[in-house]
């Protein structure tokens, strides 16, 4: 079966049955990219991983009697649990990194992670080995520049279980103008009008990127004030996954219990980079079962929007 770039659910072929990328079959961007295989990725974690995740994330900073769950593994009657966003790591292997190495002819500097998705199968264990198969689903033109979407399946190495399955939405600047689709125009965002029914704060510590960045996203623009400055920042900034990690984290405590089994979805629009030591202001809409959401620093610059957060 043949994965569909229409529902974020749909199941890819197994992995076992994937091609492998070479040097030899590396591409343009373009709507040649359709449906291409990006490769098949192996990782594997452990309880330790699990732990320095989601302290990178800000468990337990503002209480650390609370959250124990998610940052010791030994403390009576709470098992260690993972935060359901720990998934993102292995989808942003497959779906990030490895769909640049994939990409010819394309300045790496040129591309702005733009958007994120997570929906939960089923919830992760505290260690295990996954493999990450992952295609590009969406190749848009939009002139100035060309948005291309990923979605990666992660599923268990031994089982075949899936996970999840990420959608990650990359947009190059300079690289349109080649004749695609413009793909469809910003959603309607109805539920994030009006009184908003969810307000509140998530303070993020000065080295939250160096703690974040033993979870994985190594680049400089993240610990280098050197580097950070020639890409155009004040400083070195945090990892957009990171801020949409803590928020997802402080959803599932207010709206699921902490219970990670509750976790269905999360997304959202990196609109701005937030630095280390921002607040990160949240603010929430109810739509239904679910809450419609954007997150704001504290000078009011909107870094999350069009966000999105689901819960059993």
């Amino acid at each position: 079966m043949r994965p569909s770039a229409h529902g974020p659910t749909s199941s890819p072929p197994h992995p076992s049955r994937a091609s492998k990328i070479t040097a030899s079959n590396t591409m343009p961007i373009g709507s040649q990219l359709l449906d291409t295989h990006v490769r098949t990725v192996s990782s594997s974690w452990t309880a330790r991983d699990c732990l320095i995740y989601a302290l990178g994330v800000g468990a337990g900073m503002a209480d650390p009697a609370q959250e124990l769950e998610f940052t010791t593994e030994n403390t009576e009657g709470k098992p260690l649990r993972v935060l359901p966003t720990f998934v993102l790591k292995a989808a942003c292997d497959s779906g990030i990194d490895a769909a640049l190495e994939h990409l010819h002819d394309v300045d790496h500097a040129s591309m702005v992670h733009g958007e994120q998705s997570l929906t939960q199968h089923r919830e992760l264990p505290a260690s295990g080995a996954v493999e990450t198969e992952c295609r590009f689903v969406e190749v848009w033109d939009k002139g100035s520049g060309a948005a291309v979407k990923t979605r990666a399946w992660v599923r268990d190495a031994r089982t075949g279980a899936l996970y999840a399955t990420c959608d990650q939405t990359l947009f190059f600047r300079g690289h349109g103008g080649w004749g695609g689709p413009r793909g469809p125009g910003r959603p309607q965002t109805a539920t994030m009008t009006g009184e908003a029914d969810v307000r509140f704060t998530i303070a993020t510590r000065p080295d939250q990127a160096l703690l974040y960045r033993l979870s994985g996203g190594l680049s400089p623009v993240h610990s280098d004030p050197a580097y950070a400055r020639r890409a155009g920042f004040a400083g070195p900034i945090l990892h957009g996954v990171c801020v949409l990690g803590s928020v997802g984290r402080e959803f599932l405590r207010r709206y699921a219990d902490g219970d990670p089994a509750r976790f269905k979805f999360i997304s959202a629009r990196f609109a701005a980079p937030a630095f280390p030591g921002d607040d990160l202001d949240v603010t929430a809409w109810k739509d239904g079962r679910a809450l419609a959401y954007e997150v704001r620093n504290q000078h009011g610059q909107p870094l999350l929007t069009e966000g999105r957060f689901e819960a059993d």
